[in-house]
């Protein structure tokens, strides 16, 4: 993921949030945005007076988040319509805003870089051991730290199997500021974001970053990424390229684009920050990826269980439903645990995670966003045993097990949905067979909770409906 770390405490769960990097917003650290329909989700797991101020971490704070939108994809080549698809109410979040405010009231320890994972023997709890602090003793681990997992190497105690795979295509990321009419004529095409798949086989998205100053149009900063094929030897050759090399590059990949894109690239600053994002994935579902979780002792949640690539816009939506779910395993077997020892309340939790919500795909890359060396480090959560607390039993396994089974059988499918997706949107003659065309931005049904289920609104329109096929 990186996974979304939401308020334990609304689920009634004392956590201590362990982070590796010296602050919520470490110096140099690339920021982005992400597409967001888990709504009911997040709400369920969030205090009211949090989620009443979701808003003020959208891309432009200042307009409220409509009831129902649209994603329009262009010809790359033409600037002619391909395909119309409904958002619902679809918030734009910008990740730095949103970490920020789902930090609000939590108990985040920062500069803890976890090392390594022990067991009591007795099967009562688990020991997270860090580099440079002292280690704590909880209940359960959950390891949300991302596409490159230090919790995932450690449960399945196998680097090969814990790397995530390599694909290859990459995408190039560019933030921008323009002059005022330059940013109003691309601003125009849609007030937020838009899309376009260009017949030689290249990917392009825009939108807005951060609307500083509404009447201020020079304010504003735009974001935009181009992906393409790119094979891993080519990946490995360009690996050191400088910001400038960069810029170039994207400026040639955008050459050929018509409107808006053509304009927005073209006439990207000089000093543009520029990143390139080797995409990646990790499917919890294939061979040699089953971990121990140590009788429910540890866990994975997020881009650490199920990082995947990102045109489809499931990662962080993904990442939410996880939370869901896994708030109601503890509490199951929190509660059972209750009934057994005559407690009156549940123990105390420690999380070793990082409370990030971000875009899905991951890179092995320093220069991925999702994954970026820069960007915080992930998460790993812990339930303390009580000072009387009983061996282990049968609950907290079972809770975890069914948790997993479930996060597994619905992530890993979205894992390989979102490769097809990429694939197929870097191939000219199957882009209308896409998933993101066929199934839009909602939720793969198949194995789709009833969480995800209620946050599809809108979006369940018919794919007929929702595509104009103008090539």
């Amino acid at each position: 993921m990186r996974a979304a770390h939401v308020d334990p405490l609304q689920a009634g769960i004392k956590c201590i949030v362990f982070e590796k990097q010296p602050s919520h917003s470490p110096a140099h650290a690339r920021d982005w945005n992400m597409g967001h329909w888990g709504a009911p989700v997040l709400q369920s797991l969030v205090p009211p007076s949090l989620w009443s101020r979701l808003d003020s971490a959208t891309v432009d704070p200042h307009v409220p988040t409509a009831e129902a939108n649209t994603l329009h994809f262009l010809n790359g080549a033409t600037g002619a319509a391909m395909a119309s698809i409904p958002t619902g109410k679809f918030y734009r979040l910008r990740r730095s805003k949103l970490r920020a405010l789902l930090a609000d009231g939590l108990d985040i320890r920062y500069d803890h870089r976890l090392a390594d994972l022990a067991y009591n023997p007795d099967g009562s709890s688990v020991l997270a051991k860090f580099d440079h602090a002292s280690p704590v003793r909880g209940r359960i681990v959950v390891g949300t730290d991302g596409a490159r997992s230090t919790v995932r190497r450690l449960l399945l105690g196998d680097d090969a199997a814990a790397a995530s795979s390599r694909l290859p295509h990459a995408a190039t990321f560019v933030h921008a500021r323009y002059p005022r009419e330059t940013a109003l004529r691309i601003r125009a095409h849609h007030e937020l974001y838009m899309a376009s798949v260009h017949p030689g086989n290249k990917f392009a998205f825009l939108g807005m970053q951060d609307v500083a100053l509404p009447s201020s149009p020079e304010s504003w900063t735009l974001f935009g990424y181009i992906s393409y094929p790119l094979s891993l030897a080519e990946q490995d050759a360009t690996a050191h390229h400088t910001n400038a090399q960069h810029l170039a590059h994207l400026r040639r990949l955008a050459a050929d684009f018509a409107d808006p894109f053509g304009t927005a690239f073209a006439a990207l600053p000089a000093d543009s920050p520029v990143w390139r994002v080797p995409m990646t994935s990790w499917d919890p579902g294939a061979a040699g990826h089953t971990w121990d979780s140590r009788g429910g002792r540890a866990t994975l949640a997020g881009d650490a269980a199920h990082a995947m690539t990102y045109q489809r816009g499931q990662g962080l939506n993904h990442s939410l439903t996880d939370a869901g779910e896994l708030c109601k395993a503890i509490r199951t077997f929190v509660a059972a645990s209750a009934d057994v020892e005559g407690a009156s309340a549940p123990s105390s939790f420690f999380s070793l995670a990082r409370p990030i919500l971000s875009s899905s795909s991951s890179s092995s890359s320093s220069s991925s966003p999702p994954s970026a060396a820069s960007a915080p480090s992930a998460p790993a959560s812990l339930v303390a045993p009580s000072p009387a607390r009983q061996p282990l039993r049968s609950p907290q396994r079972d809770a975890i097990a069914a948790y997993e089974a479930g996060m597994v059988a619905r992530g890993g499918e979205e894992v390989r949905l979102s490769i097809a997706n990429t694939t197929m949107l870097h191939d000219w003659a199957r882009v209308m067979t896409s998933p993101v065309m066929t199934k839009g931005l909602r939720a793969n049904t198949s194995t789709a909770t009833k969480a995800d289920q209620n946050a599809e609104g809108v979006a369940e329109a018919d794919g007929d409906a929702r595509r104009r096929d103008v090539t």
